[in-house]
């Protein structure tokens, strides 16, 4: 019996259990079956990323390091894209980006640390 690749129709040869026949056809179809939701996704895991590597680029000293927010925002930091917050017993609250996070502090400063 003579399968057939899932997205284009054609022949397939090679292993029994083989569905597109090359990398192009089966991005196609995963494409096709899953579109907005994927993009969705695929973006906000890219910003998240973003942030994380921002947050990663400022050399930290004993788990921490302090910097603007304006070289924040220079390096297109978004501020509305974070993983999970953490608030300590005195009501302080740190925004996360993974285990990067930062703390507003006065005249647009930011502490960045890194939980351990």
């Amino acid at each position: 019996m003579k399968k057939t690749c899932e997205e284009c129709g054609s022949e397939l040869m090679g292993r029994i259990d083989k569905k597109f026949c090359s990398d192009g056809c089966r991005n196609a179809y995963h494409n096709k079956v899953n579109p907005a939701s994927r993009n969705l996704v695929r973006n906000i895991n890219n910003r998240l990323r973003k942030n994380y590597r921002i947050l990663g680029s400022f050399p930290l000293k004993d788990g921490k390091t302090r910097t603007t927010k304006t070289r924040l925002l220079d390096k297109n930091f978004d501020f509305d894209f974070i993983t999970n917050l953490y608030t300590t017993k005195k009501g302080t609250t740190y925004y996360f980006v993974y285990d990067l996070g930062y703390l507003p502090l006065d005249n647009d400063y930011y502490m960045i640390v890194k939980r351990e």
